[in-house]
């Protein structure tokens, strides 16, 4: 089976997972544990992924450490520098209870907490959080895209972290803009265009780049990147927000656990680096 097969098959579930995440606020509750345990095995999920294959296998291609670990960290600080410039994670849906009928949050307070009694301003904040989770989306669809470029058993692992991290980032936008009083019609228009950009992305990136990326100039690079920017959003992201739910620290350690064990498991579809 071609590359081609497999995006396509990877595009389309990645297209149903981001629509899923904005049908759901409208139809069940998303609660604050449920939303915390998913994170758990998310982050675990991406953090193995980015060290175990992503900088590896950038690695094994380039042979050249220092500019792996330059473009790692690039990957990382333009990840961090993104999120401190559109603080587009809403990942508690507590401030967004009312307008969806949702039962309050589990109270908590941490360093990262969102303010979960008042909704950002109406139209601005949902626009910047829109704003924001578009540019990560196509950022893990190049990513998906040069993995592809590399091999389908990495672009498998990448594939699974965008996939599991997708409807979360939907269904905030659903949410907040539901808080902010959008209709429906534009928030469902919002829910298509934020779906199709990572797999146009990933798409426009294998297509285009395919006859640049032959060569070892310019992959190993994307792919360092892209771990670094998972590193980041694992990390600065992701577990800060269930790091202080000492009531459910078992489950989540023990999620968060499985999720570094899924990336490992990933490695027997894919060659040696």
């Amino acid at each position: 089976m071609t590359g081609w097969f497999w995006l396509g098959i990877f595009s389309a579930a990645l297209l149903a997972a981001s629509l899923l995440g904005s049908w759901l606020p409208r139809q069940i509750v998303m609660t604050h544990t449920r939303t915390q345990m998913v994170l758990s095995l998310v982050s675990g999920l991406m953090l193995g992924v980015a060290l175990c294959h992503l900088i590896p296998h950038s690695f094994g291609i380039i042979g050249d450490i220092d500019r792996v670990m330059a473009w790692t960290l690039f990957g990382l600080v333009f990840m961090l520098l993104l999120l401190r410039l559109f603080h587009f994670h809403q990942h508690d849906f507590g401030a967004a209870a009312a307008a969806c009928e949702m039962p309050s949050a589990d109270a908590h307070s941490h360093a990262h907490a969102h303010d979960h009694n008042h909704p950002p301003e109406r139209g601005i904040g949902a626009l910047g959080l829109f704003t924001g989770l578009c540019v990560h989306t196509v950022i893990d669809g190049i990513a998906l895209g040069a993995v592809m470029l590399s091999d389908y058993g990495l672009g498998l692992g990448v594939f699974l972290a965008i996939l599991l991290h997708k409807p979360l980032d939907s269904l905030s936008i659903e949410t907040v803009m539901a808080n902010a009083g959008w209709s429906s019609a534009l928030r469902w228009s919002a829910a298509i265009v934020f779906a199709l950009l990572c797999p146009l992305a990933a798409i426009a990136f294998y297509w285009g780049m395919a006859p640049y990326l032959e060569s070892s100039l310019w992959l190993p690079g994307i792919l360092a990147f892209a771990g670094g920017a998972f590193i980041c959003i694992a990390l600065s992201d992701l577990l800060p927000e269930v790091q202080f739910h000492s009531h459910d620290r078992v489950r989540l350690t023990l999620l968060f656990l499985m999720g570094i064990a899924l990336a490992l498991g990933i490695g027997w579809f894919e060659p040696a680096h």
